[in-house]
Order: structure tokens, then C-alpha cells, then sequence
């Protein structure tokens, strides 16, 4: 019941209450990104959804206008503290999840959860093997399971491991418990940034 019904109801009006909030952080946050050089104040991306379907996904620039596209060996996006890409503001707004904050749109349209696997690009899709694209059967989250007690820490694979065993454990205490933890995390700033390992 929770997962087919009262989920989508929470997040919705959760959405909606926190929606003024995040009205106030844009006032402030959408013309520091501008000014920085001008540029969009948003970056919407292609995303997979629930069941396989295509979305776009509302995030806050963080990157320079026009910045190369730069991935991990295993295809997931390239993501490091001292990446040029960032603009000064990117770099805050990265470390503090604020650049996700325009999810709440998502959220309310029925693109996305609150809580759930983080959604794949859409061509990641032809590289799912064997069940790996059951995390495809609920929508994907604005944080999840590997975001509450990874971050960035796992490689793409193990992530979907993760997010398979979120679907098979979904309940609401453990969407709470992952939100708390998130929280912790967010507060932290822990592991936002892929360590560079080193050479030796």
C-alpha cells in the first residue's frame, strides 16, 4: 500500500510544502549563477524513469556554459572537486546538494520520488545486465540509498546493486531513515567528491 499509494501521495505534498522554500534559495542563488558568466541559471537533462521512460531533469547549473561531457570508465558522469568544469558558485552549490533542489518540480509533475534510485542516463539503459534494470520499476529519487550511505564513494555497478535491494526493502521506515541519513550527509558535506586515486 505504502509503495503503490501513500508513497507518491507523501512525496507530493511534501513537494509542495517545501516548494516556497526553494523559491526563496533560487532568489538568491539563480542570479549568482548567472552572473557567474551569464549563462542559464538551470541545466535540464535527459533521465531514465520508471518503467524505461524518458524525463528531463531539473537541476541548477553548476558547470561552465558548454562544458565537455566527461565520464568514469564504467559510463557513469565524471564528478571531482577540482573539476574546471565548476563555476565558483557550482563548486557551493554542488558540496551542499543545492543544485539538486529543483527536483522538487519533478517530483510534482510524477517524474520522481523523494527517496529512490538516483536516475541513469538514457543510455545506460543498453548497458543494464541481468536484473540491473529492475531499478527501473519505481521512480527514481532526489536522494536514495547510495546517496544517504555512499554518496559518491561506489562504483556505478555496485550502485545498482544498492538500489535493487532498496526495491526489494522499500517500506517507509526505511524511506525515513534514509532521509535522516541524507540529511546527516548533506549537513557533513561527506564523500560529495570522487577521491583521485593515486598513481602508485
Amino acid at each position: 500500500m505504502y509503495r503503490n499509494f501513500f508513497k507518491r501521495i507523501l512525496d507530493f505534498i511534501l513537494a509542495i510544502v517545501a516548494l516556497p522554500f526553494w523559491l526563496i534559495i533560487l532568489a538568491f542563488i539563480g542570479p549568482m549563477i548567472y552572473f557567474q558568466d551569464k549563462g542559464s541559471i538551470f541545466y535540464n537533462a535527459p533521465r531514465l524513469g520508471k518503467d524505461g521512460k524518458v524525463f528531463k531533469m531539473y537541476k541548477l547549473r553548476s558547470m561552465k556554459m558548454n562544458a565537455p561531457d566527461i565520464r568514469n570508465e564504467d559510463g557513469s558522469t565524471f564528478n571531482a572537486e577540482d573539476d574546471p568544469r565548476l563555476t565558483k558558485i557550482g563548486k557551493f552549490i554542488r558540496k551542499t546538494s543545492l543544485d539538486e533542489t529543483p527536483q522538487l518540480i519533478n517530483i510534482i509533475k510524477g517524474d520522481m520520488s523523494i527517496i529512490g534510485p538516483r536516475p541513469d542516463l538514457p543510455e545506460h539503459k543498453e548497458l543494464y545486465e541481468g536484473n540491473e534494470a529492475r531499478k527501473l520499476e519505481v521512480r527514481p529519487g532526489v536522494t536514495g540509498y547510495n546517496q544517504a550511505y555512499y554518496r559518491n564513494t561506489i562504483p556505478w555497478k555496485d550502485r545498482i546493486k544498492n538500489d535493487i535491494y532498496y526495491i526489494d526493502h522499500l517500506t517507509m521506515l526505511m524511506d525515513i531513515k534514509i532521509f535522516l541519513k541524507t540529511a546527516v550527509s548533506v549537513l557533513k558535506r561527506e564523500d560529495v567528491f570522487v577521491e583521485k586515486k593515486s598513481d602508485r
